[in-house]
């Protein structure tokens, strides 16, 4: 009877040896069923394998390439994609085994990422919860949901899954992507994938690698700022090191960003944080993709103003290219850090893609952003971009102030001219020297254009 169950054992640990042995070829969680891959492009496949294994990957578009995996076991090449189309498609990776995926799409690749207000989701909840659960049916929308992990060096790979856009898989998801996702798609005719990689009450810091930081003392001396929280790291690249760098071989669109709130605090350095998180994170991808994020919403922060400071600091991080910036002053709740309307932050997000990465339209889709003022007489003259039909809401144009050469704000009368500048003066102000506007953390300013956008804040020096 030992004998037997000797035997037994060696037999089923050749087994596994044998397995083991052929079983090499595997893949990165990104490649996987349901997926969906950035069309007409060049784009890379990786994974593992035995040293010197030859893999083979056949395309349902009718494409067949090889390739030996490296002496460390590793391999990667670039397969170009079709046009995107609703046609779900199979790919065979074959080696000693072979790993089949299925019903893979070709579209548009989107990630979105950030702190809690991007992660929300429909059952966080959000305005008209039942209804929006109920009609997500969108099997050509897909989203993959990074799990949430940190890492003291940058990883290659990371936990999550592409799943179908259904009730069930939608009430889970980001519910600014899955808005975003629906109108980008309605709009293309196109499948849509969204990778959602989002951690609440996290700091930008966090979600950049750990290069950006060299040589830049200013960011750097905001990042040490930071003290730890029971919710989440705040130490430099934790988050970008497990949930970000995995995904930087995976073909994107573009990227959403809602996140900020974290931030308040060093306001000073936000700009520069942002601007340096941008560069890494299109160094990394190797492509200068969109990114387009959210201005955070008034709330009761606890300093006076911090919550200003960090919404012009964003304001003044549209000088970076290929960035846009929505605003969501007219939407929040200053009483709730997590606003509930995330149906219009998801369409505003996907009205700034159309317009300027996919060029379908010409409408204003931002609204009206500081450009410029003139000190003339005893008034100021302000100058906006996107400025086509100003007009406010309300008996009277508010938010506006003014200060002389004293540096001390005043309540200020502002009126809109047909030129669609704005005629600003204070009574208690003789000579003005500078202005605001919506300089405060729970400000809702009543200023908007043509297209029903509201104004973003700004200081004037």
């Amino acid at each position: 009877m030992f004998q037997q169950l000797i035997k037994g054992f060696f037999f089923f640990c050749t087994l596994g040896l044998i397995q083991t042995v052929k079983a090499n070829v595997s893949l990165p969680a990104v490649l996987s069923d349901n997926m969906v891959l950035q069309q007409n492009s060049e784009l890379s496949f990786w994974g593992w394998a035995k040293p010197g294994e030859e893999i083979t990957i056949t395309t349902g578009w009718n494409t067949v390439q090889k390739v030996k995996a490296t002496n460390q076991g590793t391999w990667s090449l670039l397969i170009k994609t079709p046009i995107g189309s609703m046609t779900p498609y199979s790919i065979s990776i074959k080696g000693y085994n072979e790993v089949v995926l299925k019903n893979v799409l070709v579209g548009e690749v989107w990630i979105c990422s950030g702190q809690s207000n991007m992660e929300w989701s429909a059952n966080s909840p959000i305005t008209n919860k039942d209804e929006e659960i109920k009609q997500a049916n969108f099997p050509n929308i897909r989203f993959f949901s990074v799990e949430h992990r940190t890492a003291l060096s940058p990883q290659i790979d990371l936990a999550g899954k592409w799943v179908e856009c259904t009730p069930s898989s939608m009430q889970n998801f980001s519910a600014i992507g899955y808005f975003f996702a629906r109108k980008i798609q309605s709009s293309l005719n196109v499948p849509i994938g969204v990778i959602n990689s989002s951690w609440g009450g996290t700091p930008a810091e966090s979600w950049m690698p750990a290069e950006a930081f060299e040589g830049n003392g200013l960011i750097t001396e905001a990042a040490q700022k930071l003290t730890p929280v029971p919710w989440g790291p705040v130490e430099i690249a934790r988050i970008y090191n497990a949930m970000i760098e995995p995904l930087t071989q995976f073909k994107i669109a573009g990227a959403l960003w809602y996140q900020g709130e974290s931030n308040v605090g060093t306001a000073y350095a936000y700009k520069a944080t942002m601007t340096a998180l941008i560069s890494s994170w299109r160094k990394k991808w190797g492509n200068d993709f969109p990114f387009y994020y959210c201005q955070i919403a008034p709330y009761r922060y606890g300093k006076p103003m911090e919550g200003a400071e960090l919404r012009d600091a964003q304001r003044r991080t549209l000088d970076v290219p290929q960035t846009g910036m929505v605003v969501t002053s007219d939407i929040g709740d200053t009483s709730d850090i997590h606003p509930r309307n995330k149906l219009d932050v998801g369409l505003r997000l996907a009205d700034l893609a159309l317009n300027q990465h996919y060029k379908m339209n010409q409408d204003q889709v931002s609204g009206p952003l500081y450009k410029e003022s003139r000190v003339e007489g005893n008034h100021i003259t302000v100058f906006f971009d996107n400025a086509n039909g100003l007009n406010f809401k309300g008996s009277k144009l508010t938010h506006f102030e003014i200060a002389g050469e004293d540096g001390v704000f005043y309540p200020a009368e502002a009126k809109i001219n047909p030129d669609n500048t704005i005629e600003v003066q204070a009574e208690k102000v003789k000579k003005p020297a500078s202005l605001r506007f919506a300089w405060s953390n729970t400000a809702t300013p009543n200023l908007f254009n043509g297209a029903g956008l509201p104004a973003s804040c700004f200081l004037s020096f």
